[in-house]
Protein backbone atom coordinates (compact mmCIF):
# COMPACT_ATOMS: atom_id res chain seq x y z
CA UNK A 1 0.00 0.00 0.00
CA UNK A 2 1.61 3.34 -0.83
CA UNK A 3 2.06 6.40 1.17
CA UNK A 4 -0.80 9.11 0.33
CA UNK A 5 1.60 12.08 -0.41
CA UNK A 6 0.80 15.22 1.46
CA UNK A 7 -1.51 17.68 0.86
CA UNK A 8 1.23 20.48 1.03
CA UNK A 9 4.39 18.44 -0.43
CA UNK A 10 7.24 20.41 -1.78
CA UNK A 11 5.60 19.23 -5.35
CA UNK A 12 2.15 20.39 -4.48
CA UNK A 13 3.80 23.68 -3.04
CA UNK A 14 5.75 24.34 -6.22
CA UNK A 15 2.77 24.74 -8.04
CA UNK A 16 1.84 28.03 -6.29
CA UNK A 17 5.44 29.03 -5.93
CA UNK A 18 6.64 28.63 -9.41
CA UNK A 19 3.42 31.16 -11.08
CA UNK A 20 4.97 33.88 -8.47
CA UNK A 21 8.64 34.36 -10.95
CA UNK A 22 9.58 31.43 -12.70
CA UNK A 23 6.36 30.86 -15.23
CA UNK A 24 4.35 34.08 -13.93
CA UNK A 25 0.99 34.29 -16.49
CA UNK A 26 2.33 37.72 -17.60
CA UNK A 27 5.49 38.39 -17.27
CA UNK A 28 7.02 34.82 -18.02
CA UNK A 29 4.20 33.19 -20.64
CA UNK A 30 3.21 36.91 -21.73
CA UNK A 31 -0.58 36.33 -21.05
CA UNK A 32 -3.56 38.44 -19.96
CA UNK A 33 -1.94 41.93 -20.90
CA UNK A 34 -4.80 43.38 -21.80
CA UNK A 35 -6.46 43.50 -18.50
CA UNK A 36 -2.85 44.36 -17.14
CA UNK A 37 -3.09 47.33 -19.64
CA UNK A 38 -6.77 48.56 -18.77
CA UNK A 39 -7.40 47.99 -15.21
CA UNK A 40 -4.18 48.84 -13.56
CA UNK A 41 -4.91 52.59 -12.87
CA UNK A 42 -6.17 52.30 -9.75
CA UNK A 43 -5.31 49.59 -7.16
CA UNK A 44 -8.61 48.78 -5.37
CA UNK A 45 -10.40 47.79 -9.09
CA UNK A 46 -6.96 45.46 -9.65
CA UNK A 47 -7.15 43.82 -6.36
CA UNK A 48 -10.71 42.62 -7.02
CA UNK A 49 -9.88 42.58 -10.23
CA UNK A 50 -7.78 39.48 -8.85
CA UNK A 51 -10.29 38.31 -6.46
CA UNK A 52 -12.32 37.38 -9.14
CA UNK A 53 -9.69 35.66 -11.13
CA UNK A 54 -8.48 33.55 -8.15
CA UNK A 55 -11.99 32.24 -7.52
CA UNK A 56 -12.67 31.80 -11.35
CA UNK A 57 -9.56 29.91 -11.81
CA UNK A 58 -9.45 27.65 -8.69
CA UNK A 59 -12.95 26.50 -9.15
CA UNK A 60 -13.19 25.70 -12.83
CA UNK A 61 -9.94 23.77 -12.41
CA UNK A 62 -11.73 21.79 -9.58
CA UNK A 63 -14.63 21.50 -11.92
CA UNK A 64 -12.77 20.64 -15.17
CA UNK A 65 -10.53 18.23 -12.75
CA UNK A 66 -13.55 16.18 -11.53
CA UNK A 67 -15.29 16.22 -14.91
CA UNK A 68 -11.77 15.37 -16.61
CA UNK A 69 -12.85 11.67 -17.71
CA UNK A 70 -16.45 12.63 -18.18
CA UNK A 71 -15.97 15.09 -20.69
CA UNK A 72 -16.03 13.98 -24.39
CA UNK A 73 -12.66 15.34 -26.59
CA UNK A 74 -14.53 17.11 -29.34
CA UNK A 75 -16.31 19.51 -26.70
CA UNK A 76 -13.93 19.95 -24.08
CA UNK A 77 -13.87 23.43 -25.01
CA UNK A 78 -16.94 24.12 -25.02
CA UNK A 79 -17.24 22.34 -21.52
CA UNK A 80 -14.56 24.62 -19.79
CA UNK A 81 -16.06 27.65 -21.81
CA UNK A 82 -19.73 26.71 -20.03
CA UNK A 83 -17.95 26.49 -16.66
CA UNK A 84 -15.84 29.41 -16.66
CA UNK A 85 -18.54 31.45 -18.05
CA UNK A 86 -21.39 30.18 -14.84
CA UNK A 87 -18.13 31.27 -12.53
CA UNK A 88 -18.01 34.20 -13.81
CA UNK A 89 -21.42 35.21 -14.08
CA UNK A 90 -21.52 34.40 -10.38
CA UNK A 91 -18.79 36.83 -9.64
CA UNK A 92 -20.30 39.43 -11.24
CA UNK A 93 -23.72 39.29 -9.56
CA UNK A 94 -21.71 39.11 -6.01
CA UNK A 95 -19.55 42.45 -6.97
CA UNK A 96 -22.81 44.13 -8.48
CA UNK A 97 -24.55 43.79 -5.38
CA UNK A 98 -21.77 44.05 -2.56
CA UNK A 99 -19.14 46.20 -4.57
CA UNK A 100 -21.35 48.20 -7.07
CA UNK A 101 -18.79 50.93 -7.57
CA UNK A 102 -15.96 49.04 -8.02
CA UNK A 103 -17.75 46.56 -10.51
CA UNK A 104 -18.70 49.66 -12.24
CA UNK A 105 -14.51 50.77 -12.90
CA UNK A 106 -14.29 47.08 -14.10
CA UNK A 107 -16.98 47.50 -16.98
CA UNK A 108 -16.71 44.69 -19.14
CA UNK A 109 -13.81 43.84 -17.93
CA UNK A 110 -14.87 41.20 -15.46
CA UNK A 111 -17.18 39.62 -18.34
CA UNK A 112 -13.32 39.07 -20.41
CA UNK A 113 -12.79 36.58 -17.93
CA UNK A 114 -14.52 34.21 -19.49
CA UNK A 115 -11.70 34.69 -22.47
CA UNK A 116 -9.14 35.01 -19.91
CA UNK A 117 -6.25 32.53 -22.15
CA UNK A 118 -4.71 32.00 -18.69
CA UNK A 119 -7.77 30.47 -17.52
CA UNK A 120 -8.16 28.46 -20.51
CA UNK A 121 -4.59 27.63 -20.57
CA UNK A 122 -4.30 26.20 -17.32
CA UNK A 123 -7.67 24.00 -17.93
CA UNK A 124 -6.35 23.03 -20.80
CA UNK A 125 -2.70 22.23 -19.62
CA UNK A 126 -3.53 20.82 -16.47
CA UNK A 127 -6.96 20.11 -15.35
CA UNK A 128 -7.89 17.76 -17.72
CA UNK A 129 -4.91 15.80 -16.63
CA UNK A 130 -4.40 16.22 -13.19
CA UNK A 131 -6.60 15.37 -9.63
CA UNK A 132 -8.82 17.96 -8.12
CA UNK A 133 -6.75 19.19 -5.14
CA UNK A 134 -3.34 19.57 -7.56
CA UNK A 135 -5.63 21.67 -10.41
CA UNK A 136 -7.20 23.86 -7.28
CA UNK A 137 -3.20 24.64 -6.44
CA UNK A 138 -2.35 25.01 -10.11
CA UNK A 139 -5.19 27.17 -10.08
CA UNK A 140 -4.53 29.48 -7.37
CA UNK A 141 -0.87 29.76 -7.91
CA UNK A 142 -1.54 30.81 -11.41
CA UNK A 143 -4.21 33.56 -10.50
CA UNK A 144 -1.77 34.61 -7.39
CA UNK A 145 0.92 35.84 -10.22
CA UNK A 146 -1.35 37.38 -12.69
CA UNK A 147 -2.82 39.22 -9.44
CA UNK A 148 0.82 40.32 -8.51
CA UNK A 149 1.47 42.01 -11.68
CA UNK A 150 -1.65 43.58 -11.67
CA UNK A 151 -1.46 45.05 -7.91
CA UNK A 152 2.25 46.23 -8.48
CA UNK A 153 2.00 47.89 -12.10
CA UNK A 154 -1.90 49.55 -10.27
CA UNK A 155 0.48 50.30 -7.01
CA UNK A 156 3.03 52.49 -9.40
CA UNK A 157 0.45 53.74 -11.31
CA UNK A 158 -1.65 55.41 -8.55
CA UNK A 159 0.75 56.58 -6.66
CA UNK A 160 2.85 58.47 -9.02
CA UNK A 161 -0.16 59.37 -11.15
CA UNK A 162 -2.43 60.38 -8.66
CA UNK A 163 -1.01 60.84 -5.15
CA UNK A 164 -2.76 58.34 -3.69
CA UNK A 165 -3.18 54.48 -2.69
CA UNK A 166 -6.90 52.87 -2.15
CA UNK A 167 -8.10 56.23 -2.64
CA UNK A 168 -6.65 57.55 0.25
CA UNK A 169 -3.87 60.65 -0.32
CA UNK A 170 -0.37 59.45 0.84
CA UNK A 171 1.41 62.24 -0.82
CA UNK A 172 1.71 64.62 2.01
CA UNK A 173 0.48 67.98 0.49
CA UNK A 174 3.67 69.73 1.78
CA UNK A 175 5.11 67.99 -1.28
CA UNK A 176 2.69 69.84 -3.19
CA UNK A 177 3.28 72.79 -1.89
CA UNK A 178 6.87 72.70 -3.02
CA UNK A 179 5.71 72.30 -6.04
CA UNK A 180 5.33 68.43 -6.42
CA UNK A 181 2.96 67.09 -9.41
CA UNK A 182 0.96 64.54 -9.67
CA UNK A 183 2.65 62.61 -13.34
CA UNK A 184 -0.36 62.34 -15.92
CA UNK A 185 1.08 59.94 -17.68
CA UNK A 186 0.95 57.12 -15.78
CA UNK A 187 -2.76 57.34 -15.76
CA UNK A 188 -2.44 56.53 -19.37
CA UNK A 189 -2.74 52.68 -20.60
CA UNK A 190 0.73 53.35 -22.56
CA UNK A 191 2.25 53.02 -19.06
CA UNK A 192 1.26 50.01 -17.96
CA UNK A 193 2.81 48.42 -20.69
CA UNK A 194 5.89 50.17 -19.71
CA UNK A 195 5.66 49.13 -16.26
CA UNK A 196 4.90 45.64 -16.79
CA UNK A 197 8.20 45.88 -19.12
CA UNK A 198 10.37 46.96 -16.42
CA UNK A 199 8.87 44.50 -13.93
CA UNK A 200 9.52 41.92 -16.92
CA UNK A 201 13.37 43.15 -17.38
CA UNK A 202 13.65 43.03 -13.62
CA UNK A 203 12.42 39.14 -13.53
CA UNK A 204 15.09 38.30 -16.28
CA UNK A 205 18.06 40.14 -15.28
CA UNK A 206 17.87 38.46 -11.63
CA UNK A 207 17.30 35.11 -13.42
CA UNK A 208 19.25 34.15 -16.47
CA UNK A 209 17.56 31.47 -16.79
CA UNK A 210 14.16 32.93 -18.32
CA UNK A 211 16.62 34.91 -21.20
CA UNK A 212 17.75 31.36 -21.95
CA UNK A 213 14.38 30.20 -21.67
CA UNK A 214 13.22 32.50 -24.41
Amino acid sequence: MTEKEPLLSAKNLKLIREPLGQSNPITVQVLGICSALAITVQLKPAIVMTISVIAVMAISNVVISLLRKLIPPRIRIIVELVVIATLVILVDEILQAFAYEVSKQLSVFVGLIITNCIIMGRLEAFAMANKPWASFLDGLGNAFGYGLILIIVSFFRELFGAGTLLGYQVIPQSFYDFGYENNGMMVLPPMALVVVGIIIWVQRSRNKDLVEQN
